[in-house]
């Protein structure tokens, strides 16, 4: 929701998506000298090659023989450094309203407002979502008391912790908050009790040795069983009942409860936005990735058009042709010449690179 009493901020380009083509995105407009603002739902960079692929190899980056998600995204990171963008994390784009001047007037969850030039979507499948539990209350629950991560979840010394889950994420999760000094995490709960499902993880081999370790001295309490219902006074969540494998109930006493039950895309607020959509993405000129509406531009997963294929170089490639696009709008009265990192002094000044003579 628009708020006319906030402070807005004025930016040549809004990108909503930090994944990887987002980021790339942003170093191809800074090539161009076009300034941008980031906004991503989840609490990191990286979308969903982190969330995803974090770990796990990648082969068909062009020059890079192999490389995970996550170094991926580093290098990315790296590779925008120069141009300084702003980049705001944890927080939904809820609203794109065009104005009289041909901008765009957005707003995010969090309260923030930008005024933009040209905005680029690239949302990836949609924006991450935490999964929660179908429970009757869960919403009403205190403010911090229901998280999905430890990023954002101070004051957990002498809280007993329950964490829904059974992922990797899940069990580094409680291998941090336990008692163990070889963690380096300060912040130790009172107790830590892991509940899933069933008595089958779904973590790697090693976590699930260490997890059983844990277990038999008692620094963690794993219980298999279905969680059934909450229970909270004035909104304070106290425990939580539980159904165990063998139909016995089963009452767990808490302070702070962690749903790690992983991510699923939404595409929440981008639908109302009145743009031209196919099976949920969005349509675009491939010409310069442009969408239906005038300086909105799409790329990646996010958009479709005939021979679309959901690679990440194909990203890459549709945000640069975007990025020209863009160019045209920000600076109507100058001309876009085409130059080239190996030769330019101009792009060698933008990136803080000497430029490099050859013998």
């Amino acid at each position: 929701m628009l708020n006319a009493a906030a402070v807005v901020v004025e930016t040549d380009a809004l990108v909503i998506g930090a994944g990887p083509v987002g980021l790339f995105q942003v170093f191809q407009l800074g090539l161009l000298e076009i300034t941008a603002h980031v906004v991503d739902c989840l609490p990191h960079v990286g979308g969903q090659c982190v969330e995803l692929y974090g770990d796990k190899p990648i082969y068909d980056i062009p020059a890079v023989p192999v490389c995970t998600g996550r170094e991926l995204t580093q290098m990315l990171v790296q590779q925008i450094a120069p141009f300084e963008p702003s980049i705001h994390l944890n927080q939904v784009v809820t609203a794109l309203k065009e104005q009289a001047d041909g901008r765009y007037l957005l707003a995010t969850s969090k309260g923030l407002q930008f005024l933009a030039k040209t905005v680029f979507i690239a949302a990836g499948v949609g924006a991450f979502q935490h999964r929660t539990l179908p429970l009757a209350g869960i919403d009403e629950l205190a403010d911090g008391q229901l998280l999905h991560d430890l990023e954002a979840a101070p004051g957990l010394a002498n809280q007993r912790v329950v964490i829904v889950g059974s992922d990797d994420n899940a069990l580094d999760c409680a291998f941090k908050l336990c008692r163990l000094h070889e963690d380096g995490y300060h912040d130790k709960a009172a107790s830590v009790t892991l509940v899933h499902r069933r008595d089958v993880l779904a973590a790697t081999p090693e976590r699930i040795a260490r997890f059983q370790a844990l277990c038999d001295t008692g620094a963690i309490r794993f219980i298999a069983g279905q969680v059934t219902g909450l229970h909270h006074q004035a909104g304070v969540l106290t425990e939580i009942d539980m159904l165990g494998q063998d139909n016995v109930p089963i009452h767990v006493p808490l302070d702070r409860l962690v749903v790690m039950l992983g991510l699923s895309p939404k595409l929440g607020p981008l639908a109302q936005w009145g743009l031209a959509m196919q099976r949920r993405q969005l349509q675009v000129d491939t010409e310069s990735f442009s969408t239906s509406a005038r300086g909105v531009f799409a790329v990646g997963d996010i958009n479709t058009y005939p021979g679309k294929k959901k690679l990440i170089l194909c990203g890459f490639h549709e945000a640069t042709l975007a990025a020209y696009a863009a160019a045209a709008i920000v600076f109507p009265q100058r001309p876009t010449a085409l130059q080239y990192t190996t030769t330019s002094t101009r792009l060698h000044t933008l990136l803080g690179v000497a430029h490099r003579s050859r013998d």
